[in-house]
């Protein structure tokens, strides 16, 4: 009798196992598309010039869209094509040049219609905070200049603004002695916090973003190539829908006033 019903026990228990089973199997089923949502994940490469706006932003996205993760890689614009002209995994890029969007377009890297130009920004000239005052960009050429801090030209725009700049005003050649080149736009600026150089050409953001400087003179737009940002999509990105939402989000109007808090022209 017992080991009939020990039988019988364990007959029980195997059908409730099963059934444990088809309910658990179901349930992933269903749930499994929301697990996936919650697990998506954005890269974004973007010009180190954004981060202190792509940072409240990421706040305010994440707020409306907690399903998104979104992880920066700040850096040189120039550096951060050629991370994804080498296959780095990334899924949005924000330029601070049209130079560096246009080579990745010319390489079919950029997911179709997704490009579009989204901020404008000024080159201003900086000093310490209690630095030498300038009136003329010229001046740069005085003997008291010592030291000039720009963006490295070949990778860092801010620096191929600079020179283009300079090249017009016809004192480029002449300051090359002065010069001391940053590997990006932080970098320029940290130099002229810190005392280490005389002055510093960087974006009127930048310099927004520091007490510890100066801003002496803003550059004419005439002088140098407009300054644009570019946003696009990345054709290899893992994430293609996310990636456009985030896009759109970036044109959109809750986007554009932290822009704009932090000194970002509109492209209109």
């Amino acid at each position: 009798m017992n080991l009939k019903r020990k039988r019988i026990l364990n007959s029980i228990v195997a059908v409730v196992a099963i059934l444990v089973l088809l309910i658990s199997w179901n349930l992933f089923q269903s749930v499994s598309p929301a697990t996936a949502q919650q697990r998506t994940s954005l890269t974004v490469s973007a010009a180190i010039s954004l981060s202190q706006a792509l940072g409240e932003i990421k706040t305010v996205y994440g707020g409306s869209n907690p399903n998104v993760t979104i992880t920066y890689n700040f850096g040189a614009s120039g550096a951060l094509e050629q991370q994804i002209q080498q296959g780095a995994p990334v899924d949005v890029f924000l330029s601070a040049a049209t130079k560096q969007m246009d080579a990745l377009q010319q390489a079919n890297l950029l997911l179709n219609e997704t490009r579009r130009n989204l901020l404008t920004n000024r080159l201003v000239l900086i000093t310490p905070k209690n630095g030498v005052a300038l009136s003329d960009f010229k001046q740069l050429t005085d003997a008291k200049i010592k030291k000039i801090a720009i963006g490295e030209p070949k990778s860092v725009p801010v620096g191929q603004y600079a020179q283009e700049m300079l090249t017009k005003l016809g004192v480029w050649q002449q300051l090359q002695p002065k010069l001391v080149l940053g590997n990006n736009v932080r970098q320029v600026l940290t130099f002229v916090e810190s005392g280490n150089v005389d002055a510093g050409i960087v974006y009127t953001t930048d310099a927004k973003a520091s007490d510890k400087v100066t801003v002496r003179l803003t550059a004419a737009e005439n002088l140098h190539s407009p300054i644009v940002y570019p946003l696009a999509v990345i054709k290899n990105s893992r994430n293609p829908a996310a990636a456009k939402a985030f896009v759109e989000f970036l044109a959109g109007e809750r986007a554009k006033i932290v822009f704009q808090k932090y000194g970002f022209g509109i492209v209109r």
